[in-house]
C-alpha cells in the first residue's frame, strides 16, 4: 500500500460509491417490481400475462437492459479502480463472482420464461401448467433478490474500509 496516492484513493472511492449507489438503486427497483406487479401478473395466468406484454403492459425489458448496463461498467470500473487496495479488490471479486452467477441466472431462466409469459399473453388459451411456471419463477426471484440486496449489502464495508483507508 506504501505506492497508493490519495489521487488514486479517491478515484477509488468514488468508482466504489458509485456502484453501490447503482446496486441499491437497481435494488429498489427489484424489490417493487418483486412486491408490486410480480404478484399482479403471476395471480391469474395467463390472463394477467397482458400486464408483461410491449403494447400495452408495463414491460421493463429496456429499463432492466439499460439499468444492468450501467451497473455492470461502473461495477467492472470498481474493480479497475480498486485493484491496488488487496482486501478491497478480493472482496469485490468476491461479490462481482456473486453478481455474474445471478446474471447468468436471469439470462438463463428469469428472461426467457418472461419472454414466453409474454408471448402467452398473446394465446387464446392455455392449461394450468403455465400457471404453476408462473407460481415457480415468483418463488426463484425472490432467492435471485435476495442475492443481489446481498451483494449490495456486502458493498457497504467496502466502503467504510475504504473511507478509514485515509487514516
Amino acid at each position: 500500500m506504501n505506492n497508493i496516492t490519495t489521487e488514486y484513493l479517491t478515484r477509488a472511492e468514488i468508482w466504489l460509491f458509485i456502484t453501490m449507489l447503482i446496486y441499491f438503486l437497481m435494488n429498489g427497483a427489484q424489490i417493487f417490481e418483486t412486491a408490486v406487479l410480480v404478484p399482479k401478473w403471476t395471480a391469474s395466468p395467463p390472463e394477467t400475462f397482458k400486464l408483461l406484454s410491449d403494447k400495452n403492459g408495463v414491460s421493463l425489458k429496456t429499463f432492466w437492459i439499460v439499468f444492468h448496463s450501467l451497473h455492470e461498467i461502473t461495477f467492472i470500473l470498481a474493480i479497475i479502480f480498486c485493484w491496488k487496495l488487496d482486501p478491497i479488490r478480493n472482496w469485490l471479486l468476491v461479490l462481482f463472482a456473486v453478481h455474474f452467477v445471478a446474471r447468468v441466472w436471469t439470462i438463463l431462466y428469469f428472461a426467457p420464461n418472461i419472454i414466453e409469459f409474454q408471448k402467452i399473453a398473446e394465446l387464446p388459451t392455455v392449461g394450468k401448467k403455465i400457471a404453476d411456471k408462473a407460481i415457480l419463477w415468483q418463488k426463484l426471484n425472490y432467492l435471485r433478490v435476495w442475492l443481489f440486496i446481498g451483494v449490495s449489502i456486502g458493498l457497504l464495508p467496502l466502503c467504510i474500509k475504504i473511507l478509514n483507508m485515509r487514516h
